[in-house]
């Protein structure tokens, strides 16, 4: 079981920068994959960043240049340092961490999100 607490959320101008993290709790975390997700109003939940426990990361095109994933593991955290925020990003963020128990079975954990608002 992995259990996800977010923080840093808030209102921002565009422009700006916020940083997000995510505690979790158990083992889990720390040899899986992290990453954040975010959903607009009327849209769909969608990838933002993720990193492996090796450091690799991966972002949605829109946010390349701009946001940076980090991991701790050995606290077993997550962070999204967020700059040059425009207001398309703005949308509920979500943490998440994917433990994949074999090929065809996997699960992912949640928090519960933290809200992001980029005014124009």
């Amino acid at each position: 079981q992995v259990q996800l607490v977010e923080s840093g959320g808030g209102l921002v101008q565009a422009g700006g920068s916020l940083r997000l993290s995510c505690a979790a709790s158990g083992s889990l975390a720390s040899t899986n994959d992290m990453g954040w997700y975010r959903q607009s109003p009327g849209e769909e939940r969608e990838m933002v960043a993720i990193i492996t426990p090796g450091g690799s990361q991966t972002y949605t095109d829109t946010v390349k240049g701009r946001f940076t994933v980090s991991r701790d593991n050995a606290k077993n955290t997550v962070s999204l340092q967020m700059n040059s925020l425009k207001p398309e990003d703005t949308g509920v963020y979500y943490c998440n961490v994917h433990v994949p128990y074999s090929d065809i079975l996997s699960e992912d954990y949640w928090g519960q999100g933290t809200q992001v608002t980029v005014s124009s």
